[in-house]
């Protein structure tokens, strides 16, 4: 089945809109609706040319711990010869319009919707969009966790649409999971796969567990559970989860629940204030 990635255009909302919607920002999760990214709260970045972004997380007392992440807008000719000025931080790329020629390690990619793509710090990537539409895509972005011993990762170019999705056992197939990354490669320190479920299906339980969350709804809708809560989201919609935030999700239908995921992994637990 052919994927459908959301991506927000901006705008405004006209004047006799009411007001209510569906965010919330608590201590345990938020939902940041897709009605909430229009153009007032777009932000810039140095560096990027005819580029617009929505920051959809950031590391925040309160709020996400672990990473940032971005929805990046960028023109016909528009993009970066600089994009990273962190040298600690490790990339994710995931395109969900347009096409993107990104280059490192002296090799031209060029990425189209369902494109992914793993940047460990200093890979001294670049990105620019050749074509005629607008280019939309997620960056997340984390302060890679160096382990003695292990090597840092590899660059990996992926696309969703061939990579085989790997089924929650005792689902019948209705609850699958996308990996770009074996999750048995301890040098990495994230992981961002998509979620997959169909009609019908559900998280059968409240998980609770230490790893952070980001999740951006990419296609459908669905009732899910965060914390004490039981919200709606849908294409568009973002939700953060904090460590221990109890989740589960139930997808309705009438078509396919599909998310952007985003958790931190294979690392110990920091016993001290950094200093």
């Amino acid at each position: 089945m052919s994927a459908s990635y959301y991506a927000p255009k901006g705008g405004h909302p006209g004047q006799d809109q009411l007001l209510t919607d569906r965010a919330v920002f608590t201590d345990a999760y938020a939902v940041i609706p897709k009605g909430t990214m229009r153009d007032i709260v777009t932000s810039f970045l140095p560096f990027w040319d005819d580029t617009r972004l929505w920051v959809i997380a950031r590391p925040l007392s309160g709020f996400a711990e672990t990473f940032s992440q971005y929805i990046m807008e960028v023109g016909p000719g528009g993009g970066s010869d600089r994009p990273e000025t962190d040298p600690e931080a490790q990339g994710v790329l995931f395109i969900v319009e347009g096409s993107a020629s990104l280059t490192v390690a002296g090799q031209t990619h060029v990425l189209t919707p369902g494109g992914y793509a793993y940047l460990p710090p200093q890979s001294g990537w670049t990105l620019r969009n050749h074509g005629a539409e607008m280019l939309r895509f997620h960056w997340i972005r984390k302060a890679y966790q160096a382990v003695e011993g292990l090597e840092m990762p590899d660059i990996i170019i992926a696309n969703e649409q061939d990579v085989a999705p790997t089924v929650m056992p005792g689902t019948e197939g209705k609850w699958a999971t996308t990996r770009f990354v074996d999750p048995t490669d301890l040098r990495h320190d994230m992981h961002v796969t998509i979620v997959t479920f169909e009609p019908g299906a559900v998280i059968p339980f409240l998980e609770t567990h230490v790893m952070e969350h980001g999740l951006y709804v990419l296609e459908g809708k669905a009732a899910y559970r965060l914390n004490t809560d039981w919200v709606e989201v849908e294409a568009g919609d973002y939700m953060w989860l904090r460590a221990f935030c109890p989740q589960a999700c139930y997808a309705g239908g009438p078509g396919r629940f599909r998310y952007l995921l985003y958790k931190d992994v294979n690392r110990h637990m920091p016993l001290r204030a950094p200093r």
